[in-house]
């Protein structure tokens, strides 16, 4: 048996503005209609034996993540939220304790949810092999077939081939990992090039629960035994389920490569040529897409003129660009990019001034998704806010009470149930309601299309955090 271990735990910085610690790359859709998670889990689609995957993800991601796999048919076997972010390595660990708590011993196949790979076919191909030396005892990666001297990848050295067991021969060719080694200057890239021994270090693994768990007991007993008292006072809420975070933060924070993969006897590594991409920066989601003729990536609304090898993509409005050559441009509702694509790592730079002036375009789009539904902010002044909500078929808000502010409600879309105060009444489009000031209330969609009202706020204080909850579905707690 196969258990997937999804990690969804990235925040994606580098891909700002479309990239936001709220709604990360992994659950946008990058590289064709499905999101990086759906796509991950999609590509699994024809590997044998194989079971419900576990995901690890942030707990703010948390209903994203499980509407995002139900929607393209894939129920998860837990949802693993993470107090805080420790790395790969214990991520992995409290997968490996999910997956053997009923006593089995599955092959777990991890995989970072927010790669891209062009050619799934190749892929499950490589699985196979992976999946085979994982059944022997062996701790497997994947090692990319590098095309290009890369510099911002850790590259890993092939040793000696290995053979199938059992006189069984492997699917594909595998190799014993002589050494990892750091990101390197372009010289020695280019060596590895011409050598032909060396691969891109992927991020992804295959191996039993049991021989992941022996060797961090071996090689990070502390790790191990923080992630075991995290995973043993976890609660279960609803699907999700919830370490114990004090336990989880005393966890040294370290990466499979770091903490296992360096130091055990058992390493295995599989190559890969499958198109694979980390999309890990705006030159990277730009060599994974497809281009026009020019070698242009133009997703939106997009007019260009003169323009060769760039990325330029319009979310809300059109873009219009005259005589650039190897530029991102990036328009989203709230924010504008322009850099050139040798320069466009440094978007870093941008994200980290914005959290150290304390803008919200670090962390939030415009639009915010909600378990519920999503709401948009379209206008804000001093004492009055305005928003467009949409709240999907049968689900509703929680009911709930704000302390400094009003709220006017008009139904645009719909039909809305509104339980205000002790009263419950039915709206209708273009009929509207008044909230005062420190009542209980509630908004729900009954109906079977979406909800969508606008909503004006009034009062001295409007931030998000001025919510008293008193009953949720979502398991959420007063914000």
């Amino acid at each position: 048996m196969i258990v997937p271990v999804i990690l969804s735990g990235g925040s994606g910085s580098r891909l700002w503005p479309l990239s936001r610690e709220a709604y990360p790359k992994q659950l946008l859709a990058l590289v064709g209609e499905r999101t990086m998670l759906q796509e991950t889990a999609a590509r699994l689609d024809g590997v044998p034996e194989l079971a419900a995957p576990i995901v690890v993800c942030n707990e703010e991601h948390r209903f994203l993540v499980a509407e995002q796999l139900r929607a393209v048919g894939m129920a998860a076997g837990a949802i693993i939220l993470e107090p805080e972010g420790r790395n790969t390595a214990p991520a992995v660990a409290v997968a490996a304790l999910e997956a053997a708590a009923g006593g089995d011993d599955p092959v777990l196949l991890v995989l970072p949810a927010d790669h891209a790979i062009l050619n799934p076919a190749q892929f499950r191909e490589a699985v196979a092999t992976a999946a085979g030396l994982a059944g022997g005892g062996m701790l497997a990666t994947f090692g990319v077939v590098p095309h290009r001297p890369e510099t911002g990848y850790g590259y890993i050295k092939a040793g000696a081939r290995l053979e199938g067991g059992s006189g069984q021969p492997l699917a594909s060719e595998a190799y014993r990992i002589e050494r990892f080694v750091e990101k390197p200057d372009l010289a020695t890239a280019e060596g590895f090039l011409a050598a032909g021994d060396h691969y891109w270090n992927s991020g992804m693994f295959a191996f039993r629960a049991s021989a992941y768990l022996a060797e961090l007991e071996r090689n990070a007993p502390q790790m191990l035994a923080a992630c075991r008292k995290a995973h043993e006072g976890a609660a279960r809420d609803l699907d999700f389920t919830r370490l114990e975070a004090t336990a989880f933060a005393a966890s040294p924070a370290d990466s499979i490569d770091y903490a296992v993969m360096e130091h055990t006897d058992k390493g295995a590594m599989v190559p890969l040529d499958a198109g694979w991409s980390d999309v890990g920066s705006w030159t990277a989601l730009w060599e994974a897409s497809a281009h026009d003729d020019a070698g242009n990536t133009l997703v939106g609304d997009v007019l260009v003129h003169d323009v060769g090898n760039s990325y330029l993509h319009a979310e809300e409005r059109m873009i219009a660009a005259v005589g650039l050559r190897d530029h991102v441009v990036v328009a989203t509702s709230d924010a504008v990019l322009v850099a050139p694509m040798e320069r466009a790592q440094e978007v870093k730079a941008i994200v980290a001034r914005l959290k150290a002036e304390s803008r919200y375009e670090a962390v939030l789009h415009r639009r915010v998704a909600r378990p519920w539904g999503s709401f948009e902010t379209i206008d804000e002044e001093d004492r009055f806010k305005v928003k467009r909500i949409r709240v999907e078929p049968g689900r509703s808000l929680s009911l709930q009470m704000h302390h400094h502010r009003a709220e006017h409600w008009i139904v645009v879309r719909g039909t809305a149930r509104i339980q205000r105060g002790d009263e419950t009444v039915l709206l209708s489009e273009n009929e509207s309601t008044y909230i005062p000031v420190g009542v209980q209330h509630r908004l729900e969609n009954p109906g079977v299309i979406p909800l969508e009202i606008i909503e004006v706020q009034s009062g001295a204080y409007l931030g998000e955090d001025d919510i008293v909850r008193f009953e949720d579905h979502y398991g959420r707690h007063k914000e």
